[in-house]
């Protein structure tokens, strides 16, 4: 990204501030960092004032290497929690805010990271503070250009990570050395990092975030692979459930009304659709298949720079702290079929990455959907 484009997005932000009353944002979370500035790492902080100035508080031991990377105006860095909390200080001194607003990350602070933020050291007295999550949410929901790009790689390093995942399915292998085959691939395929992978085999198919563990896949068992590559600091989305041998007719049954139900919704997609609308069609296959009582959990989110992300269907948005998605505007990405069909001894799922175009859709994450391997 260029300085045009941190530019843009700081004065996009400030008109967002001016609307709430915000005079300064005060973030933490990696994620928003890096999409203001360029940088995001923990034990850090940004200050955004509505005039769209940066300053930067990063550990001293990374001043050099955020300056290489970060757009901004001023930069400091701290030895400890102390020394952050004075320096957080020194820049509301430096952009004379003694009384006025602070917005701050409610859903991403601890209690204790929001004591640091407001302690009397810090913040000045006569300045309040209020929760900006949704401002960058909003933000960060529509999609420019080269973000884009940045997910359609990560999209094709999911199908890597995939294909090598699926190929490691085989009886007397570990629900951990499928993940690890996955997370090598994907590093080998360009992924500087990937969020947390889940591997689950047999009754653990029916649970909805199988971490992977030591238990050894058995012959004809179900498999479930859910994969999050980082590439260049976007992300894609892919899972796909697949039998050690030879699935029962049962299993096929639900796997193939599960497909249907994702695919028809991935064909609803097109700029204007509701998220309520997506969500209710796919749970709606569901019922009328049989199994209404075997859903758990949204089916659909946003992602980009991180794996779930704005838009949000609404109860699942309130969950995180954010606002009730509009109707979706073009150049959204929206991962489907999040959360699967848990029978009772097993489960089956399929999940993919798409661009919400003005008139469709394109559907990033290719990998072939199949049962049977």
């Amino acid at each position: 990204m260029n300085a045009q484009t941190y530019q843009r997005r700081l004065a996009k932000c400030g008109e967002h501030m001016a609307n709430l009353g915000i005079d300064v944002l005060l973030l933490t979370k990696p994620s928003n960092m890096f999409y203001l500035t360029g940088d995001g790492r923990l034990c850090a902080y940004a200050m955004i004032t509505q005039a769209g100035k940066v300053a930067l508080g990063v550990p001293v031991t990374d001043i050099e290497d955020v300056k290489a990377l970060a757009y901004h105006d001023h930069i400091v860095g701290f030895d400890d929690e102390v020394g952050m909390i004075h320096s957080i200080a020194h820049y509301f001194q430096h952009f004379g805010i003694s009384k006025g607003m602070v917005g701050l990350e409610y859903t991403f602070l601890t209690q204790s990271m929001m004591a640091m933020m407001t302690h009397p050291h810090a913040k000045p007295e006569g300045v309040t503070h209020q929760d900006c999550t949704h401002i960058l949410s909003e933000m960060r929901m529509v999609k420019e250009p080269e973000e884009i790009e940045r997910i359609r790689a990560a999209a094709k390093v999911a199908d890597i990570g995939m294909d090598a995942a699926i190929k490691a399915v085989k009886p007397g292998m570990t629900e951990s050395q499928v993940a690890a085959a996955a997370e090598f691939a994907m590093r080998n395929a360009g992924a500087e990092e990937f969020w947390r992978t889940y591997v689950a085999s047999g009754p653990r198919t029916n649970i909805a975030h199988g971490l992977p563990t030591n238990r050894k896949i058995e012959k004809d068992e179900l498999v479930m692979v859910d994969i999050h590559p980082i590439v260049n600091n976007y992300s894609a989305d892919i899972c796909r459930t697949v039998c050690a041998g030879k699935p029962t007719a049962e299993q096929q049954k639900a796997y193939d009304l599960y497909l249907d139900a994702q695919q028809s919704t991935i064909r609803m997609i097109r700029a204007g659709v509701g998220m309520v609308d997506l969500e209710t069609h796919i749970h709606q296959v569901l019922e009328d298949g049989g199994h209404g009582d075997h859903i758990f959990g949204p089916p659909i989110h946003g992602l980009g720079i991180e794996f779930e992300e704005a838009p949000l269907p609404p109860g699942h948005a309130f969950f995180h702290g954010e606002k009730a998605p509009p109707p979706l505007p073009e150049n959204v990405v929206l991962s489907v079929g999040n959360c699967g069909l848990y029978a009772g001894p097993w489960g089956v799922r399929v999940e993919d990455t798409n661009w919400v175009k003005a008139d469709g859709y394109e559907t990033l994450t290719r990998y072939p959907r199949r049962l049977a391997k």
